[in-house]
């Protein structure tokens, strides 16, 4: 009897060990990286949009379509920035798909006047890039946490444990920002950038963005908002601008040649990059060392 119970046991373990995991499909280079966090070897997660690309361009092909049918759960950002959601949730609705949207678990941000009602892009009233804000980050750990318990609820514990390593390793990185953005005086917290993506990183840090674009890579500034921008940067004394790795830096470069100012090295705003800019911690780190480095 005992050793029939013993192989019970074994065969429990066994299967709980090699139990199927957890399928999930990611519109967000960010969302990977923190599912990945957290689903540890329960979660597979299929990348649809790359490190380095520009999620502001991407539109679901038939392929990415077929993909993410055969998944779980899909993470996207929401707050507008995939304006193809509603379309892709109609696609694979008859698959039981389950769709885990950043936007309900954090605290977004309106969009500057100008890039809600000059602009044409089908982004809402509110800031997507969300995840410029390590606390929105923290949130969004705890969203993903509960989604996979919710598809694998014996995975409880690794989740839990999963998300709570995560979570501390991002309450270092706050820390960590601060002390390095403590060198910079107020008067110095001015971040000219390609487009308007850091909103979130300036509220949390107290910095005023002065963006060349809109909200979206797609959103054209006319020869007027050039003008004005050159003349603020004049005005403001800013020291260094900064590209995007997914844009060209050739009004930028323009900008230089008007203003004095310097290329203050390329900033991630729209996802992760690639190496040590690959993590959100990294990407992070990436982006307050080269501002900092610039500004000072």
């Amino acid at each position: 009897m005992l050793q029939i119970f013993s192989i019970l046991i074994f065969i429990g373990f066994v299967t709980g060990a090699f139990a199927e995991p957890v399928k999930v499909a990611s519109l967000s280079t960010v969302l990977t990286d923190i599912a990945r966090n957290v689903g540890g070897d329960r979660v597979e997660v299929r990348e649809i949009i790359k490190p380095g690309s520009d999620p502001h361009l991407y539109e679901p092909t038939p392929g990415d379509i077929k993909k993410i049918s055969n998944v779980q759960i899909v993470l996207a950002s929401g707050l507008g920035f995939e304006p193809y959601l509603d379309k892709l949730r109609s696609s694979v609705q008859k698959s039981g798909v389950t769709f885990v949207v950043a936007e309900s678990a954090v605290k977004p941000l309106a969009c500057a006047e100008e890039d809600h009602h000059d602009h044409s892009h089908s982004h809402g009233a509110s800031d997507p890039h969300w995840w410029h804000s390590i606390a929105n980050v923290e949130s969004v750990t705890l969203q993903l946490r509960d989604a996979f318990i919710a598809v694998d609820p014996d995975g409880r514990a690794h989740f839990e444990a999963n998300a709570k390593a995560f979570e501390a390793k991002l309450k270092v990185l706050a820390k960590w920002t601060r002390l390095q953005l403590a060198a910079l005086p107020k008067s110095k917290r001015i971040l000219v950038t390609s487009h308007d993506a850091l909103g979130y990183f300036a509220r949390d840090y107290g910095f005023q963005v002065l963006p060349v674009q809109g909200i979206s890579t797609s959103d054209q500034p006319s020869s007027q908002k050039v003008r004005n921008l050159i003349q603020e940067i004049k005005a403001f004394g800013v020291k260094a601008i900064f590209a995007e790795n997914i844009e060209n830096p050739k009004v930028l470069q323009q900008i230089t040649i008007e203003t004095g100012a310097n290329l203050g090295g390329t900033l991630y705003a729209d996802g992760l990059g690639v190496g040590e800019a690959g993590t959100y911690i990294g990407m992070m780190k990436s982006n307050v060392t080269t501002i900092v480095g610039a500004l000072q």
